[in-house]
């Protein structure tokens, strides 16, 4: 690095360190770390509602502040997918896969430690490349075309067979089901709609957070009212100091996988159109892959797991401001609000940011780097209150969870079909987790189908078929085959080859789990017959899909049908002694072992009917006065709590949303019968 760049970056240190652009950019940290805890909120929220503070400030000082919450978000995500196995937004799902069964056994603030020293590291390290890296990157991004962006999307859905753990046939069915949820809506090649219903809310796709909050969220909340506990009891729960630090020491213990992850979280958030919420997938299926010992121990509380995604998480921020300054090409949804703070404030994307305001561009790398250390400061502060959260009873915790789920989920596109999708993947993941079908591969395959068909059209328009030869193409394509043919090929050599496989089937038994299976056949056979009649180029990906969707649910159900009893029986044992590498269920396991199926899907049924309740009482009378009602009724109903400690609860959340959302955020609510029968209702209480 020349002299001229070594003086902008003391210069861009000094123009951070004026105490009002540092007093900034702590108030940005504190909105950061608080929308970040909130589930489905998220830092693009808090840019867009802090942006109009920044119009009298100067251009070091706005950034401060919008840098400040952007790089501080995700140090709050973990919080909630760690305490009670229920993340709130999309890139702290695979947090969960590790941290909950952490907690579960009572090491709840060793998960969270180490959460918070990864994301710490990860963000210093996506600070310092982006440093570095800024006079060196633009011929690199210059590289990178849709050809390219399609392969890393294909290597990113090959991860399902990794993130399946011993089901990879299971894994494969529902990334596909996800890529075909993805290309619900109108097609943007020929505007087709595919798979509407004849619904105006689909017509623009279904939205990722309340998909998110279904498949991940609601399923361990439901769970936690099955089994009517606190996530751990309170005898388990170790010393928090000792846990936040036996959690720290572990990412230094682990300083290279570390550095690996924030390597991978900061690359691909530099690439600009893949999502920022598959950044923690992809690093936590590298680490499953590369670290000794991963698959008999990840996802069932492998420390490992945790440093893995939140390093890879935190180190985003850094990448994805590159594009953003190089070449005013946003790497995220808040990267795409920071550009428009950037030529509201005068700064405009190019060689400009690298020369007469490179300065100004260093004082954003600072404020990244000051922010992490700022929020991951306070996230230990705080964070023994965190871990307590888990010793709580059921009945105090998951009245006031749903009801921000609920707001979470209305975050999408903020109409009713986002509370109906919300229950709907609930519902149905729920199902997923009880009949230990995987469900990352669904929101991965979710995330990069749209990805995957855009650049693919793209790709074939702009070069042809020679795309397919391009260098970086090639590569990751056979990365990709790899690591879809890796679980199957390891198969094929413990039977002893095609022969050894084959004789482990028998005559055909039947079983209840076989009805998942039977049911998402059903469906895909549905939506391909309704494939059938649209126009070629808006059907020819979705049919591709679907074959394959089609194609690995037969062959999984098929497997289950005709599999030996006895040959699983051995394969365990086996695994018990050691004898062979045993595979995991890649997903948060359940612990109602111990219930019958009968009592687990009654007591499922009535979480799902409070949900219901929730839904048509806002239908009723409106979401906030909603919240105060279904408190009382679902402390009082569920477990008598007492009442001194019931209505000073409801009180604080109703006051809590009023100000938070309705005077801050100004969230248009959905309507309700009251408050469109009698326009008094209206104007006189919010959200009707």
């Amino acid at each position: 690095m020349s002299a001229d760049w070594l003086g902008a970056l003391y210069g861009g240190l000094n123009i951070i360190l004026e105490p009002h652009r540092l007093a900034l950019l702590w108030g940005g940290v504190l909105c950061g770390l608080a929308l970040g805890i909130l589930p489905g909120i998220g830092g693009v929220a808090g840019t867009a509602l802090l942006l109009p503070f920044t119009y009298s400030m100067d251009p070091a000082a706005a950034m401060a502040l919008l840098l400040g919450l952007a790089a501080t978000t995700t140090h709050g995500d973990p919080i909630s997918a760690i305490v009670l196995g229920a993340p709130g937004h999309a890139a702290s799902a695979a947090t969960a896969l590790d941290g909950y069964p952490m907690t579960k056994r009572g090491e709840g603030a060793r998960a969270l430690g180490a959460a918070y020293m990864s994301a710490l590291l990860g963000g210093l390290f996506g600070a310092v490349l982006m440093a570095v890296s800024l006079p060196l990157v633009r011929p690199l991004i210059l590289f990178i075309g849709s050809p390219e962006l399609l392969g890393l999307a294909v290597f990113g859905i090959s991860m399902v067979s990794v993130l399946s753990g011993n089901a990879p046939l299971r894994g494969l069915t529902a990334a596909c089901f996800g890529m075909m949820l993805a290309m619900i809506g109108s097609d943007p090649q020929t505007g087709t709609l595919r798979w509407t219903m004849d619904s105006l809310y689909l017509w623009e796709g279904l939205p990722l957070v309340p998909l998110t909050l279904g498949v991940f969220a609601l399923p361990e909340l439901c769970d936690l009212l099955v089994g009517r506990t606190a996530v751990v009891q309170s005898g388990k729960v170790e010393n928090n100091w000792r846990g936040l630090w036996e959690g720290s020491v572990d990412c230094f213990t682990h300083w290279w996988l570390n550095l690996r992850c924030s390597w991978i979280g900061s690359v691909i958030g530099a690439i600009p159109g893949i999502s920022a919420a598959v950044i923690d997938w992809i690093s936590y299926g590298h680490a499953l892959k590369t670290e000794k010992g991963a698959q008999l121990t990840f996802g069932q509380g492998d420390v490992r797991g945790v440093i893995a995604a939140e390093s890879a998480t935190c180190s985003r921020e850094g990448g994805a401001l590159i594009p953003t300054i190089v070449f005013g090409v946003p790497g995220s949804a808040g990267m795409a609000i920071l550009l428009g703070a950037f030529l509201m404030h005068g700064l405009v994307p190019g060689p400009d940011m690298l020369t007469k305001n490179l300065q100004i561009t260093y004082s954003m790398v600072w404020s990244i780097a000051i922010a992490n250390i700022l929020g991951s400061g306070l996230c230990y502060l705080f964070s023994s209150q965190f871990a307590k959260l888990a010793t709580l009873r059921y009945s105090l915790i998951l009245p006031v969870v749903l009801c921000m789920v609920y707001i979470g989920a209305f975050e999408g596109k903020r109409q009713w079909g986002d509370l109906y999708s919300l229950l709907f993947f609930g519902v149905f993941a729920w199902g997923m987790k009880h009949f230990k079908w995987p469900r990352p591969p669904l929101v991965l395959g979710f995330i990069l189908g749209a990805v995957l068909e855009r650049y693919m059209f793209i790709s074939i328009q702009r070069y042809g078929f020679e795309w397919m030869l391009r260098p970086l193409v090639v590569v990751m394509f056979a990365a990709s085959a790899l690591s879809l043919l890796g679980p199957f090929l390891k198969d094929v050599k413990a039977h002893g080859g095609l022969r050894g496989m084959a004789s482990d089937f028998h005559a055909p038994r039947f079983r209840a789990q076989q009805i998942f299976p039977a049911f998402l056949l059903v469906i895909f056979i549905t939506m391909m017959s309704q494939a059938l009649t649209w126009n070629f180029y808006a059907r020819i990906i979705p049919m591709i899909v679907g074959t394959g969707a089609i194609l690995f649910c037969s062959l999984s159900l098929l497997t289950d049908i005709f599999k030996s009893e006895s040959i699983k029986a051995a394969s365990l044992e086996a695994a018990a002694k050691g004898e062979v590498e045993q595979k995991i269920h890649m997903d948060i396991g359940t612990n109602l072992t111990d219930m019958s199926n009968k009592e687990i899907i009654l007591r499922g049924a009535i979480f799902f009917g409070w949900m219901l309740a929730f839904l048509g009482s806002m239908a009723l009378i409106g979401l906030i006065p909603t919240v105060p009602i279904f408190i009382i009724c679902f402390m009082r109903v569920e477990a008598r709590e007492p009442w001194k400690i019931v209505l000073p609860m409801a009180t604080f959340m109703c006051i809590f949303i009023y100000v938070l959302f309705d005077q801050l955020l100004t969230i248009p609510w959905p309507g309700s019968f009251l408050g469109d029968a009698i326009p008094w209702f209206k104007e006189h209480i919010p959200s009707m």
